[in-house]
């Protein structure tokens, strides 16, 4: 495997290990995830769609792109992120929300790994 090919691939695993990440850290920790985020929950049930709503789909999809290694995988995760990036953008419009510095921070997580899972 060429130096350039094992770049490319590795830009794919760290887009997928983040996805992964913030499923499984959502998945162990959904109220502070909540908190983090912003969103209110104020029963058990809005814990548990916060904890396999979020964190399941993201552990799962990062997962199995890591396990799978394939460039649909990646390409598979890199429009999840970017598709998130989209929609915060959107909303700016949309919902006119409060942004601190997470919001920018997340919009730019977004656009990295994005770009990192589509051009693996």
């Amino acid at each position: 495997m060429s130096l350039i090919s094992t770049a490319v691939r590795s830009r794919g695993a760290v887009s997928s290990l983040a996805l992964a990440a913030s499923g499984i850290g959502i998945i162990l920790q959904p109220r502070q995830a909540v908190s983090t985020l912003g969103l209110s929950s104020t029963s058990a049930r809005g814990i548990a769609e916060t904890r396999a709503g979020l964190g399941g789909t993201f552990a799962a999809l990062g997962l199995w792109a890591l396990v799978r290694r394939s460039r649909d995988a990646n390409t598979a995760v890199g429009v999840t992120w970017l598709g998130a990036a989209a929609l915060r953008l959107a909303s700016l419009q949309i919902d006119q929300p409060e942004t601190d510095a997470t919001f920018w921070a997340y919009l730019a997580a977004e656009l990295t790994f994005g770009l990192a899972g589509i051009s693996a």
